[in-house]
């Protein structure tokens, strides 16, 4: 299994997710995460050590609390591999913006070309004088 995989394998999870993002704000304890993830204390304990096996997370001792905190290289990593695709959606995002922008003014062209044809013309009737 490749360090990728892996990767995803780890942020499928989405306990996981919610404590990564979390953890986004900065270091917490065990006790500030069971708030946030809705889970218990062992649940989000067996998940952080799962995070921390993976290098996601450090953990710092503060006297009897032990303080977790992301560690930034995985998502380095991820952010490095991602990066070899983007060009590859960006290219086929600009495209398909390209074609949603041709489709809109050919739309606004239609429409001038019909409201210039329901317009009524002069007809032989509504000439000046009464025909009698």
């Amino acid at each position: 299994m490749s360090l990728v995989t892996d990767v995803f394998e780890i942020l499928a999870d989405p306990t996981r997710r919610r404590l990564v993002e979390a953890l986004r704000t900065g270091e917490h304890a065990v006790n500030e995460l069971v708030e946030v993830v809705d889970i218990g204390q062992p649940g989000v304990s067996r998940q952080l050590a799962i995070l921390g096996e993976a290098g996601f997370v450090r953990v710092r001792p503060d006297g009897r609390r032990r303080l977790y905190a992301l560690r930034p290289e995985p998502f380095r990593e991820l952010d490095d591999w991602t990066r070899r695709y983007r060009d590859l959606w960006e290219a086929r995002l600009d495209r398909f913006a390209a074609e949603l922008d041709q489709r809109k003014k050919a739309r606004s062209r239609d429409k001038g070309r019909r409201a210039s044809a329901a317009r009524p013309s002069d007809s032989p009737n509504k000439r000046g004088g009464s025909a009698t």
